[in-house]
């Protein structure tokens, strides 16, 4: 593991109580990386990771803070639990839960994307949570593939990559930290920060045009 991925790792609830919750910053659109590539070598950023996964990410009109994915087949959870001053977004990891996911965890989940569904199992298995989200109409699920290059600059991690939702491809950029004074000079210097901050869900929304 990198540096840069161990700095919010805590051996006890004590330590836990301490950490300042990471936050990000993420650009979508076209000609993203003819600005950010030049510009983060000029910064003398440091490239350690190219990471490529498929995904499926479950949209709800009704809340765009509620991160909901399948990776690795796992369904993960993140919440929205706060914004920085200068507005990057502050996401909690909530769980990751292994195929059949237990009734009671699946109405959990549902609820934070502010919808509620009669569960008449005791346990949903990818094809039935599937199933779930495409009979309701304020729910979508949408295929995500992902190529991404980490990199970092002076200890913030950043990426840029490709970025496919249902076929449609989109370039990004983020970075992402605890030190939120430092994200904001490393977003300046990677000549990005006249963008709007958007997350993969409003993203992905803009794509499928929920």
């Amino acid at each position: 593991m990198n540096d840069v991925y161990a700095k919010n790792v805590a051996i006890s609830a004590k330590d836990a109580s301490k950490i300042v919750p990471r936050a990000e910053f993420r650009v979508f659109g076209q000609g993203i990386l003819d600005i950010v590539k030049p510009a983060m070598w000029k910064a003398q950023a440091k490239l350690f990771k190219i990471r490529t996964s498929g995904e499926t990410y479950f949209l709800s009109k009704r809340t765009n803070e509620a991160n909901v994915k399948v990776r690795d087949g796992l369904l993960d959870i993140k919440t929205k639990v706060g914004e920085t001053e200068d507005g990057y977004e502050i996401f909690q990891p909530s769980g990751k839960f292994q195929f059949p996911v237990k009734k009671d965890d699946v109405a959990v989940i549902l609820k934070n994307m502010m919808v509620e569904v009669p569960l008449e199992k005791e346990n949903y298995n990818f094809d039935e949570f599937i199933a779930i989200v495409n009979e309701h109409p304020d729910l979508a699920a949408v295929d995500v593939q992902k190529k991404r290059y980490g990199f970092s600059i002076d200890g913030i991690i950043c990426e840029y990559g490709q970025i496919c939702f249902n076929g449609a491809m989109l370039e990004t950029t983020c970075c992402e930290s605890e030190d939120y004074v430092g994200m904001k000079k490393v977003i300046e210097s990677l000549e990005i920060s006249e963008f709007e901050n958007v997350n993969y869900l409003k993203a992905a929304k803009g794509v499928i045009g929920m």
